[in-house]
Formats: structure tokens, C-alpha cells, sequence
């Protein structure tokens, strides 16, 4: 396939980072920015637009849906993309700029001239030499998590609409918001798609497809301590400040943390702290790729906090667990064509399968365990959740080009 026919994959790009879609983790709204929808509603415009049938939910959510093109299809499909971006950094008023014909050099970020993009730290620049890049300016992320997604997602679906010669299963099509917060399929409608398997357009490297994720719990540690005025506090303060410190300074650092692993080792991670004299909250999240893990963390943190206590025998603590997503390889693994069809796409596109694990989650995540099997397929995006980010446009038009071909192939599925 000629990814040229994907030649408003940039322009696309650049308009769709303009819109600001950060999610905000303290809100209990959904969406949890009004901001996400004006990206949803414009996708769900350019999806009307083309005559492909769509809708909007009250939550930012759009499904779309393409029709089959052969006779007696095989299971529908559906690829996802979440529209928000992280709150790690700042997504107001990107400045997304385009350095074409890619010469192997850095890129020193106009708005920030302290922010370098150098192939040193990025090495996969050096296989994109001679493509166009697209950068923010130094003062915000870019946006490609998970913008790369939506637009290979849309300059797929456009294109198949307008080639109905081309088969397919029934595809639907699936936009989220909130998935860097960890809601994004919070508010999934099962009965507003046709499909049975899917994948999600939310990865880096060109080829890669990542079918396992960690397992993930939430904890959060509460603090009751003693208050009384410091000046007469002999003997009787004991500062839920204290406590929350002598907690997370006996946290593991050398083993069992982010800054320690790598690969398929799991780790706890403090996510906030809130402290007063009397009471005190600590959030953490826990990781690993084997769920049965997750216990020897939850025992961990449990005897932690037993240990820290001991030296305020007046205050007192309660823990709690919370799950949040699971392996998604425990489904996936079950039904393997749903890789192997998304590698054959690949490999007949000339593009090199790079089969590979996730040190994080994806609305793939909790979709394959609500009975919708979804690996996450590459889309380009390097760099995220800083103003390091940073996406090559042929790697945008060849995700375009997989999502047709994995397509065609699931048209000849039988199950």
C-alpha cells in the first residue's frame, strides 16, 4: 500500500493537537475537562461529514461504525484512541511544528531553547532519517499520546469508507476520554458496538504490538494521629506528618520501586501525599506483570505500616486496595489470532513485528477483560508526557496502513 494515500496525516495531526483534551485527575466530573469534548465533537463532525455513522456520548465518547464489505464477514473489529492527554505536562496552547526531511540532527525546541530532542537520548531517530517529524516548541507536550492514534485511526476509517472495494469485517470504530487517568473505559457501552475484538492505537516504536500490560491495584494509607497545642505536646503529640514520612522513607528504593526496575519486575509507587498534625492520607499504586504478585505488595505495604506505627502506639492506620486493571495477556493469550493478524498486516506491509510488553495499562487493558480481546498496536509516539515528545508522520501513515490491512485480513476470519 502507497502511504501517500494518507497524505492529510500530518496536516490532521498538527490540527488535532492544537486542542487542548489535558484530563485532570481531581475531578469527578466525566469527562473530567469539558475541553476533551471539543476534540470528540469535532471527530464525530468529520465522521459525519464522510457519511460513516457515528455518535457522541454524554461523556466525550464517539463510536463509529463502517460497514462489511464481503459477503458472510467474520467477527467485527474495532480500534480505539483515547483524545485526552496527560497532566504530567502541560497541553495548553501547543505549538506543534513540522522539520521535514528528517538529516539526523537535534532539535533545539524554538519556545525553550533548553529542551533538546537529540538522537542520543531518542536513538530511534536514527532510522528516521529522511521523514517528517513533528515536535511541540519547548513549552508543552505535543500530544501524540494518544493523537497519533486518533489521527491513524480516522485516515484509516476515512480511507476504507471511500474504498468499500476493499473487505472488511463490520468495523467500529472507538474514541475514549480519560484514559490517562485511568477512566478511560469507565463509561464503555458494549451494546453501541458490533465488534468482538479490537485493538487500541496507543503505542511507540514502529511495529511494535504490546499484548501484555502490568496488573494494577491502587492503595491508599490513612493516618490518625494525636493533635495537641506544641506547647504542651510533651508525651502526648504524635504528628500525622511524622507518620506519613516515617512511612514513605521506609518505602523500598534499591528493589520493588519504579526507579529500580525494569522489564517484567513490578513495583510500589507513592502518588500523593496530604498531611496535617492529626490525620494523613497516602496514595500509592501497585504494578506487576504477574497478578499473583500483587499480594506479596499488598503484605509489604501492610507490614510497613504495622512497623511505622509501633512508634506511635496512640495513632493508628487503615489500608485499602483497590483494583484497577489486570494483565491483558491473561485474555489475549486465548485468542492468539488477534496478534497474529495484526503481525501479518505488518509483514506484508514490510514493517518489522516487534512483539513487546507494556510497563504501564491501556483502555486495552480492562476492554479485553469486559470480553473485548485487544492488543495495543504502535502509532509513533516517543517522547510522552513531556516536552520531549515527539512523532515521525510516515510512522502515523503506516499505522494507517496496518489498521486497513489487519482489517482485510479479519475478513476472511472464521470463528
Amino acid at each position: 500500500m502507497d502511504y501517500q494515500v494518507f497524505s492529510t496525516c500530518a496536516d490532521r495531526f498538527m490540527r488535532y493537537v492544537k486542542i487542548d483534551t489535558q484530563a485532570d485527575p481531581y475531578s469527578s466530573s466525566s469527562p473530567s475537562t469539558e475541553k476533551q469534548l471539543d476534540l470528540s465533537r469535532l471527530l464525530l463532525n468529520e465522521l459525519l461529514a464522510a457519511g460513516i455513522g457515528a455518535e457522541i456520548t454524554a461523556q466525550g465518547y464517539v463510536y463509529a461504525h463502517l460497514e462489511a464489505t464481503v459477503e458472510n464477514p467474520g467477527p467485527g473489529i474495532f480500534f480505539c484512541a483515547h483524545v485526552d492527554t496527560a497532566p504530567d505536562c502541560s497541553g495548553t496552547n501547543v505549538k506543534p511544528i513540522l522539520h521535514t526531511n528528517y538529516s539526523g540532527n537535534e532539535f533545539m525546541l524554538p519556545d525553550d531553547k533548553s529542551i533538546i530532542i537529540s538522537p542520543v537520548e531518542f536513538p530511534e531517530l536514527t532510522g528516521k532519517l529522511g521523514e517528517d517529524i513533528i515536535t511541540a516548541s519547548g513549552l508543552t507536550l505535543l500530544g501524540a499520546d494518544d493523537k497519533a492514534g486518533v489521527t491513524a485511526i480516522m485516515e484509516a476509517a476515512l480511507f476504507m469508507n471511500s474504498h468499500p472495494e476493499i473487505g472488511r469485517p463490520a468495523v467500529d470504530i472507538l474514541f475514549t476520554t480519560d484514559e490517562e487517568i485511568g477512566r478511560g473505559v469507565n463509561h464503555f457501552n458494549p451494546n453501541l458496538m458490533k465488534s468482538k475484538y479490537g485493538y487500541t492505537l496507543d503505542g511507540g516504536e514502529l511495529g511494535s504490538i504490546e499484548d501484555e500490560t502490568f496488573s494494577a491495584d491502587g492503595c491508599s494509607i490513612r493516618i490518625t494521629g494525636v493533635a495537641t497545642h506544641p506547647g504542651y505536646a510533651k508525651e502526648k503529640m504524635q504528628n500525622a506528618i511524622k507518620i506519613v514520612s516515617h512511612i514513605i522513607s521506609s518505602l523500598p528504593t534499591t528493589k520493588d520501586s519504579p526507579e529500580s526496575t525494569e522489564g517484567r519486575s513490578g513495583f510500589i509507587h507513592p502518588t500523593k501525599i496530604e498531611s496535617s498534625l492529626e490525620t494523613g492520607t497516602i496514595d500509592l499504586i501497585i504494578r506487576d506483570f504477574n497478578t499473583q504478585n500483587l499480594k506479596y505488595y499488598h503484605e509489604l505495604l501492610q507490614g510497613i505500616c504495622e512497623s511505622s506505627i509501633k512508634a506511635f502506639p496512640g495513632s493508628s492506620f487503615e489500608i485499602e486496595f483497590k483494583e484497577q486493571y489486570r494483565n491483558m495477556n491473561e485474555i489475549i493469550q486465548n485468542h492468539p489470532y488477534v496478534c497474529s493478524y495484526a503481525i501479518e498486516a505488518m509483514q506484508s506491509l514490510g514493517i518489522e513485528p516487534k512483539k513487546s510488553l507494556i510497563r504501564g495499562g491501556t483502555d486495552g487493558s480492562r476492554l479485553s477483560f469486559m470480553g473485548f480481546p485487544c492488543p495495543n498496536l504502535f502509532a509513533g509516539e516517543h517522547g510522552i508526557h513531556s516536552k520531549k515528545e515527539w512523532v515521525s508522520v510516515q510512522d502515523m501513515q503506516k499505522a494507517a496502513a496496518v489498521i486497513v490491512k489487519t482489517s482485510e485480513l479479519w475478513s476472511k476470519h472464521r470463528s
